[in-house]
């Protein structure tokens, strides 16, 4: 049985804390990525217990952020939001999933999918 499933959308939850994020990009995903760690090997309340298999998708000054063990980091070419539903879409069916993302669009399209959603604050 596959691990359950945690897309994070890394700009919208850096950006939902305004503690100098936007001086330097990459470094803010990259710190994310490193406390995801934690998160995928307990697990995360009110979605599933450890470990998890985590996917931060990152884009724009974050892209070159890389991946390190727990963590997979998916760099989207053009759009975020439509790399974190394609991942959704691809790696999601017939497994537990959910997407951390404060963006109603977002919330809306991987709802249609299946997965269910969680704020930053679950992960910050």
């Amino acid at each position: 049985m596959s691990r359950p499933l945690l897309v994070v959308d890394a700009a919208n939850v850096v950006g939902s804390v305004p503690d100098g994020w936007w001086r330097d990009r990459a470094g803010a995903a990259s710190k994310l990525r490193n406390a995801l760690v934690e998160v995928g090997e307990r697990g995360l309340s009110g979605f599933a217990e450890g470990p998890l298999e985590v996917v931060l998708v990152v884009e724009g000054e974050a892209r070159h952020v890389q991946s390190i063990p727990g963590v997979r980091v998916v760099s989207a070419t053009s759009s975020g939001d439509d790399a974190v539903v394609d991942v959704v879409r691809s790696e999601a069916p017939n497994r537990t999933t959910a997407v951390v993302t404060a963006d109603r669009e977002l919330r809306r399209r991987v709802t249609e999918l299946g997965a269910s959603v969680l704020g930053p604050r679950s992960v910050r």
